[in-house]
């Protein structure tokens, strides 16, 4: 990929301010919100970064991992490792795939002779908005039409990724954008991947909450760093035939600043 000439952000000392990134792309992204992953690219790419996609990278191994399937999760993984191997950040837009790869990792190649591999793998991983924030300090500017949004904080980006005030200072720098915050921000939404397929009724009554959090903000649109909450949300704000849109951070951002 391609790199754009350096604008603005230096870092904020957690660490060096690198040239190169790796980019995971995940399953969602690649499946169903293909435009979101480029977006992500687009704004790291903006910000003169060169951006490695390495083209063998599949699944995190979450969903296996997530059943009790150590097995297969760990021939997922392991398949991941050799993907990354320059000592460069790995940046991930989905906070849930990120937890997956920096806090479960090490545990899941316990014992396994992989198991440094993992780990090194697992200490250069970082969720987008915490590295645009935290590493590049990225300063935005507005190009867009006045708009009220709310944010949904995915579980696994809060409490395995401890990214929580990053999307919204980034959502808060665009100045014709009105961030409303949702009252329950930290529920659960009710995806929890397989948990949406195995308990279908609790996980509708979550979603049936989380939805109405959102019609409560008067927000036209729902920002989310993890496409899982986005697919399971905007389907049941679909299915409930409620006008408001729901897109991944990355491409509400550069929606926002290309002025597209």
């Amino acid at each position: 990929m391609s790199t754009a000439p350096a604008t603005t952000g230096t870092g904020t000392g957690t660490i060096p301010r690198p040239d190169t990134v790796y980019y995971f792309g995940t399953c969602l992204v690649d499946l169903f919100y293909p435009d979101a992953g480029m977006a992500g690219i687009e704004l790291l790419q903006a910000q003169g970064l060169r951006v490695v996609f390495p083209q063998g990278q599949s699944c995190c191994g979450q969903p296996a991992y997530n059943c009790g399937h150590r097995d297969e999760s760990r021939k997922v993984a392991r398949a991941q490792l050799d993907l990354f191997p320059e000592d460069w950040p790995i940046v991930v837009p989905s906070g849930s795939c990120a937890g997956m790869m920096k806090t479960h990792y090490p545990d899941l190649f316990k014992g396994d002779p992989d198991r440094a591999k993992a780990e090194k793998v697992a200490g250069r991983v970082w969720e987008l908005t915490q590295f645009l924030v935290q590493v590049l300090d990225v300063k935005l500017e507005d190009k867009g039409e006045p708009v009220r949004v709310t944010w949904h904080a995915s579980c696994h980006s809060q409490r395995e990724m401890g990214v929580r005030d990053e999307p919204k200072a980034l959502l808060r720098q665009l100045g014709n954008v009105e961030l409303v915050e949702l009252t329950r921000e930290r529920e659960c939404c009710g995806f929890g991947g397989t948990f949406a397929v195995r308990h279908p009724e609790i996980s509708a009554a979550m979603v049936g909450d989380k939805m109405s959090d959102i019609e409560g903000t008067g927000a036209s649109t729902v920002v989310s760093g993890d496409c899982g909450c986005l697919l399971n949300i905007t389907g049941a704000l679909e299915a409930a035939g409620k006008p408001v849109r729901g897109t991944h951070i990355a491409e509400f951002l550069k929606e926002r600043t290309s002025g597209r």
